[in-house]
This record gives structure tokens, C-alpha cells and sequence, in this order.
């Protein structure tokens, strides 16, 4: 799987509109590309300490989906990742 480097724009990431490219650019992202090397659960937890608020979990989601696609994998809805998410998180309780 080759990164996706031809992707100009956040919302041109499936899953990705408005709201979540001006969350990206609120964590700092400038361009899709830097998508690749983040994690989408520091994302997720960094982006409600910024805006001091829990945000819903689907959130987590959309970011996976998002850092996923910009590594190469498939475009997948962001619900696909869901159960991903909550295995993830329940071993965290653990």
C-alpha cells in the first residue's frame, strides 16, 4: 500500500468535511499528508483538551478512517472502524 500523496485537500480524505478538516487544522495538521504518521487515539484526546469538551466517540472513528486511508489502506465508511475502536479502548481498561 502506497501512501496517498496526491491528496490536496482534507475533505478530499473519504469520511472528512468541514467540521473535521478545521479539527485537523486545530491539532496543527497543515496538509493531508501529515495524516500518515499520526495516531488517531492521541488525536482524538488531544483534540478535547484544545477544545475542553468530550467529543463523540464516532470521532475516534472518522480519525482512524482518515489516517488509514492516507496510509493506503481502502476507503471504508468510518463506522467500519467502530468495533476496532472499542476493542482498542476496552484493552485500555485492562
Amino acid at each position: 500500500m502506497q501512501p496517498r500523496q496526491n491528496v490536496n485537500k482534507f475533505t478530499d480524505i473519504p469520511n472528512v468535511g468541514k467540521a473535521t478538516e478545521a479539527d485537523f487544522l486545530l491539532l496543527g495538521l497543515k496538509h493531508p499528508i501529515d495524516l500518515i504518521k499520526c495516531d488517531p487515539y492521541q488525536m482524538y484526546y488531544e483534540l478535547c483538551d484544545i477544545k475542553a469538551q468530550r467529543h463523540d466517540p464516532c470521532v475516534f472513528d472518522v480519525f482512524i478512517s482518515a489516517v488509514k486511508y492516507m496510509q493506503g489502506e481502502p476507503a471504508q465508511k468510518w463506522w467500519f472502524y467502530t468495533e476496532e475502536r472499542k476493542k482498542y479502548l476496552d484493552q485500555l481498561k485492562q
